[in-house]
C-alpha cells in the first residue's frame, strides 16, 4: 500500500512539478482533486479492512489499524526516496492530508507519530495476548486524545490561521482557493512537541494500568 501511495504521488509531481516539489501547490482540476480525497479515504478503508480481518475484537482490531497505519505512512516516504531522493531531509515540508482541511509538516513529525502507533500498536497486542482482555481507563484516553488533537493542530495552526473565513465564496472553495496559494513557512514544534509527550505518557501509563490491573 505505501508502494502503490508513492507510485501515485511520483505521478502527480511528474505532472504537476516537473521542476521539483515546491509550494504552493499548482492549480488541480475539480476531478483531480475529488480522485485524491476519494483515495485518501479509500486507504483509510482499506487499512481498516485489514485490521478489522486480523483482530478479533475491538482492541486487537484498532491495534492492527494503528499499526498498519503507522507502516504505511513511513514506508510512503522510504518509497518515495527510493524513487525520486525525495525527502532530501527529514525537515523538508510535504503536505500530508487533505481531509477535512489540508494538513502540513516537516516530514519528521508524522514519522514519529507513526512510530508512536507502531509501538502503541503492539504495546496492545502484546497485553492481549498475555491476559486475553484490554482495560481502557478514562485518564489514559484523555491522555491520548490530547495528544492527537495537539499533533492535529500542529499540522493545520498555520493554515487555519492565515485562510479568510470572511470571504464570501463557500467554504469548501475558500480552502481550496487558500490551498493553492499558501505557503507553509512556520511549524509549532511546541505543539508538536506536546503532542509526542501526552502520546508517549499516554502509552505508557495505559501499559502500566493494564499489567497492574490484569496481571491481579
Amino acid at each position: 500500500m505505501a508502494l502503490l501511495e508513492s507510485a501515485v504521488v511520483v505521478y502527480l509531481r511528474e505532472l504537476y512539478y516537473p521542476n521539483g516539489f515546491v509550494f504552493p501547490l499548482s492549480p488541480m482540476k475539480s476531478v483531480v482533486i475529488l480522485t485524491e480525497l476519494a483515495r485518501e479515504f479509500a486507504t483509510i478503508v482499506m487499512l481498516w479492512t485489514i485490521a478489522y480481518v486480523a483482530g478479533r475484537n475491538f482492541s486487537t482490531r484498532f491495534a492492527w489499524f494503528i499499526i498498519g497505519f503507522g507502516i504505511w505512512d513511513i514506508f510512503y516516504y522510504v518509497f518515495l526516496y527510493v524513487f525520486i531522493q525525495w525527502p532530501s531531509s527529514l525537515f523538508e515540508w510535504d503536505i500530508l492530508f487533505l481531509i477535512p482541511i489540508p494538513w502540513y509538516g516537516p516530514v519528521i513529525a508524522p514519522c514519529l507519530i507513526s512510530a508512536s502507533m507502531i509501538i502503541f500498536g503492539w504495546v496492545i497486542l502484546d497485553l492481549d495476548r498475555k491476559f486475553n482482555r484490554i482495560h481502557w481507563k478514562v485518564s489514559t484516553i484523555t491522555l491520548l486524545l490530547l495528544g492527537c488533537i495537539l499533533g492535529l493542530s500542529s499540522f493545520m495552526e498555520e493554515f487555519i490561521k492565515t485562510i479568510n473565513f470572511a470571504s464570501n465564496i463557500n467554504f469548501s472553495r475558500n480552502i481550496l482557493d487558500h490551498s493553492q496559494s499558501f505557503v507553509p513557512n512556520e511549524y509549532s514544534y511546541l505543539l508538536f512537541c506536546l503532542a509526542m509527550l501526552f502520546l508517549i505518557f499516554g502509552i505508557i501509563i495505559f501499559y502500566r494500568n493494564n499489567l497492574s490491573k490484569l496481571s491481579n
